[in-house]
């Protein structure tokens, strides 16, 4: 275990197994959430309603034409010899068919607006909610698993919105109203096709339930191969400097076959649903002709909604084709199931997104810009002087105190594990007194980057105090206290925009000459005029097209911008050439002066002129002291310093 490194304790990562899902069909309260999203277009879903009414309205209407024209048109034709009565009657079809066809381009328009609009709000949901996750989050969850939610979950949301929901939608008005049309022609032969449409039901009840199912599980294991290719493409340059590529390979084929298998199972019984109830259809077809025939050969009474009547040919010739049309929605809704159950799978893992416990903060001390009067009294100031203050309000009797922003850092008895149970930190106290450097010093694991980010309260402590200038860290808001902050990752992060901007992340308001100040300090000036466009030169890929060491310089210049009492340097130097981390470390010890600074460094040489140095070994203060001292005491400092003991 990595006591040292968060990120290395965790739960299921990348390469973990996809794990069994629920395989509940339909999660209530995911349905239910689903459609809170909908209430702003109540407008718009209105129109969407009445479209997809007209329209079924207009196709159930060409089978009433069709008895009309039987039993009506053609008669009068023959009897009389004129076609007056059929061309009004064409033109009454053709005026239906023309608003059927207008009702559904406005629908599906509609539709596509009303899906976007929706994915809008679920993506704003997911990242602001997401802004808000402790870090414990991320170092549990891959990153190819979180992107999965953006994108292969989203979209399965939106085809459900534009396509299933609507069309599931017209194929339940279209049955209504063909079951109501049929009612009005024949009871006896509605009865029939109703018992035929439930042996239907049944038999594509049973495909659907299956491919839901597997449908649940292909989103699980998509999420799982998307980690693993990103933890992949992040470590290519590892992968084929150990060789790693068939291992690669396999592991990947393993994952690949396991979604191939869930996506196989999931469409093989979707795409049964299609050909299965076509057939079905056409028996019925078959059938209807033949129970149609032969009630009117036997001169059977027509039962309708209106009373009795006789059983003509252009009745039986329109439920020839309101049985098409009575089983072709059904069809299309059982078609459409799959889609919409492995969209309430996406939305479902959405949601546990949206749901995830955000990150506590019971602080209520806020930093401040201050400024001091002539008495030595600490007042709040609308402006900034570049004097900070921490703003404590005293609830009992409502005052408020100011206590000057110095960088005077107390850890005392500080115990803390990630794991429940597992302990990586033991009794570590420490101080680090305004202007003083504190350097971290031990092998990998030894609970380094834990104490920093204690500091900084990525994780809290399971005992102990740890105290800011006087003042408990739990009592400040986490965005006040990380603002006070600078901190240089060994792992840089640098971000789609121009060298400026990505210099101004830490600090917003920072002018460009401030911008340029702090390059010049660190000494990323030289570099970045000789850029394209020197500091407009727009970085992609997080700075590819930069060397490490200059990618580290403008974290650096960064961090230097935002003028932090307190600076957290993560093996800041570690990716710069020994030259360049020379020239930086100079840079460095003159921004350090007046401020609190914490080193982590496995290069001893960078740390020799540090006020003090801590030896940490398996989360234990073994020894603290001076350079100097801790060579004379000739203890584990003096032998990783001469060698005889070296860091793993």
């Amino acid at each position: 275990m990595n006591n040292s490194k968060p990120g290395q304790m965790r739960g299921p990562r990348h390469g973990a197994p996809a794990g069994k899902p629920d395989l509940k069909k339909f999660d209530k309260a995911t349905v239910k959430r689903l459609f809170t999203y909908f209430k702003r277009f109540k407008l718009k879903i209105g129109i969407v309603i009445v479209s997809i009414i007209i329209s079924s309205v207009a196709s159930v209407m060409s089978a009433v034409f069709l008895k009309s024209l039987i039993d009506k048109y053609i008669p009068e034709i023959v009897k009389t010899g004129s076609y007056k009565i059929l061309i009004t009657g064409i033109i009454y079809i053709g005026v239906i068919y023309l608003s059927g066809i207008l009702s559904g381009f406005i629908y599906n328009r509609t539709m596509a607006v009303i899906s976007q609009g929706v994915l809008k709000a679920i993506r704003d949901d997911m990242f602001s909610h997401m802004q808000t996750l402790p870090i414990r989050y991320f170092d549990s969850n891959s990153t190819g698993d979180i992107m999965s939610r953006y994108t292969n979950d989203c979209d399965t949301l939106r085809q459900m919105i534009s396509q299933s929901l609507p069309q599931a939608l017209s194929s339940v008005v279209t049955i209504i109203f063909v079951f109501c049309t049929m009612l009005s022609m024949s009871v006896w032969i509605t009865l029939f096709i109703v018992l035929f449409s439930v042996l239907l039901m049944i038999i594509t009840g049973k495909i659907a339930g299956n491919s839901g199912k597997y449908f649940m599980m292909q989103q699980k294991s998509l999420g799982d191969v998307n980690g693993f290719i990103e933890e992949m493409i992040n470590g290519q340059k590892v992968v084929k400097v150990f060789c790693h590529e068939e291992k690669a390979k396999e592991e990947f084929d393993k994952k690949n076959a396991v979604l191939c298998e869930n996506a196989t199972k999931a469409n093989t019984f979707a795409n049964l649903l299609g050909p299965i109830t076509n057939n079905l259809g056409h028996v019925l077809y078959v059938l209807l002709a033949i129970v149609g025939g032969a009630l009117a050969i036997a001169d059977v009474p027509n039962l309708t909604l209106t009373g009795m009547t006789a059983l003509t040919l252009g009745t039986i010739a329109s439920f020839l084709t309101l049985s098409r049309q009575f089983i072709m929605p059904i069809n299309q809704v059982t078609q459409q199931l799959s889609s919409i159950i492995m969209a309430l799978a996406g939305a479902k893992r959405v949601f546990e997104l949206i749901d995830e416990e955000p990150e506590q903060d019971d602080g209520y001390v806020t930093l401040v810009n201050a400024k001091i009067l002539d008495d030595g009294t600490i007042t709040e100031s609308k402006e900034h002087t570049g004097i900070w203050a921490w703003k404590h309000p005293h609830k009992e009797d409502g005052t408020v105190t100011y206590t000057k922003l110095q960088g005077n850092v107390v850890l005392d008895d500080v115990d803390f594990e990630y794991v429940e149970g597992k302990r990586v930190l033991h009794n570590i106290s420490l101080y680090a007194e305004p202007g003083q450097k504190v350097a971290f010093v031990g092998a990998t694991g030894a609970g380094k980057t834990t104490i920093t980010n204690l500091i900084n309260r990525f994780y809290d402590i399971a005992d102990g105090k740890v105290r800011y200038d006087g003042i408990n860290i739990n009592k400040i808001r986490k965005p006040d206290l990380r603002r006070s902050l600078g901190v240089v990752l060994q792992d840089v992060n640098l971000f789609t925009g121009t060298v400026m901007e990505n210099i101004r992340y830490g600090r917003l308001d920072a002018t460009d000459e401030e911008c340029i100040a702090a390059a010049k300090r660190v000494s990323a000036d030289g570099f970045i005029r000789m850029l394209p466009d020197g500091y407009n030169t727009v970085l992609e890929g997080d700075g590819s097209g930069l060397s490490q060491g200059q990618r580290q310089l403008i974290s650096i210049a960064r961090a230097a911008v935002s003028d932090p009492p307190v600076m957290i340097l993560d093996e800041a130097t570690s990716s710069i050439d020994t030259r360049t981390e020379a020239i930086v470390q100079r840079a460095m010890d003159a921004l350090m002066d007046g401020r609190t600074v914490f080193v982590i460094a496995h290069r001893l040489s960078t740390v020799k002129n540090s006020d003090v140095i801590i030896v940490l070994e398996h989360g234990r203060i073994i020894e603290r002291g001076s350079h100097e001292k801790l060579i004379a005491e000739k203890g584990k400092y003096y032998q990783l310093y001469t060698g005889a003991f070296e860091l793993e």
